[in-house]
């Protein structure tokens, strides 16, 4: 079971950065509507979370309090494209680390990711654009 886990966990973290590498880094922070979360500002909040559970699936208790990766130092889409990377590595990580990981907060956190993703996804259309998952 933790092979499946680790193995979809690292597919999802590949469809997630080859969108966040794609959008175009003029529009990483425009919202799609008032009250709503830039493009850039999706994957910040899901790095964020990510490491989060990255740490709490080796036995950490991290501070979830900011709810997001800090602007400053994630500003550019390079920076926002590594820190997703660094975070989905960092699960990995700690699902590979351990011989029987936390299901339920693995599961957790890639249904959070997954809501993200769809939001991503929209992000995507609504600029004109066909997500990666989607092409032929």
């Amino acid at each position: 079971m933790d092979q499946v886990l680790q193995k979809r966990w690292s597919e999802f973290g590949e469809k997630v950065v080859e969108l966040a590498r794609e959008f175009p880094e003029e529009r990483y922070e425009e919202s799609p509507a008032a009250g709503m979360r830039s493009f850039g500002e999706q994957l910040r909040h899901l790095a964020f979370w990510n490491e989060y559970a990255g740490k709490t699936l080796c036995g950490e208790t991290p501070d979830g309090e900011a709810n997001t990766l800090p602007r400053a130092g994630n500003a550019t889409r390079a920076e926002v494209v590594a820190a997703v990377e660094r975070s989905f590595r960092a699960v990995g990580r700690a699902l590979a680390a351990s011989p029987a990981p936390d299901l339920d907060t693995a599961v957790t956190y890639l249904e959070h990711g997954g809501e993200h993703y769809g939001q991503l996804v929209v992000y995507y259309r609504l600029h004109g654009m066909v997500p990666p998952a989607s092409r032929g």
